[in-house]
């Protein structure tokens, strides 16, 4: 794999440009949920590809090499609003084992897929599931450094 060094750091990220961050996401109280910054190596993704959330990728637009950038994300830009609608009850013969509170739990739907759902009450015959993100309704706080842009298109070199 080759990395596109690029000798002009003028270089601004657009849609479709292949970007190396390192970037942390806390709640707005301070308490850190993830940082790549413990990696010895920067996160690598390309920009429209699906692996951030729209409001992280629309606050990178315009960042360059060296630029860094704290961005302060309501729900609706972040994980979303909490839907009451996502939160389940199942009868709670249904589990093998009695589900404690707080715990995660995996599921399989009709497709196959797998969804995880954190366990809310517990009751003697009722088990209530939520299946919101658990950062849902929850405003972050979104801080990134970009390291290197590559633009869209072009062809990866690595300078020795």
């Amino acid at each position: 794999m080759t990395d596109f060094i690029n000798p002009n750091e003028d270089t601004r990220i657009a849609h479709g440009s292949k970007v190396a961050l390192h970037f942390s996401v806390s709640l707005e109280n301070g308490i850190e949920i993830d940082n790549t910054r413990v990696r010895a190596e920067p996160v690598s993704l390309v920009i429209g590809d699906g692996n951030l959330l729209p409001g992280f990728e629309n606050s990178l637009i315009g960042l360059r090499a060296g630029d860094r950038r704290t961005v302060h994300l309501q729900p609706e830009d972040a994980f979303g609003p909490w839907n009451p609608e996502n939160v389940q009850k199942f009868d709670t013969v249904k589990f093998a084992e009695r589900p404690e509170i707080d715990q995660m739990i995996e599921f399989e739907d009709k497709a196959k897929t797998t969804l995880a759902g954190v366990v809310k009450s517990v009751s003697d015959d009722v088990v209530e599931i939520d299946f919101n993100h658990p950062l849902a309704g929850r405003n972050v706080v979104f801080e990134v450094e970009i390291m290197r842009v590559t633009p869209a298109g072009s062809v990866g070199f690595k300078i020795m």
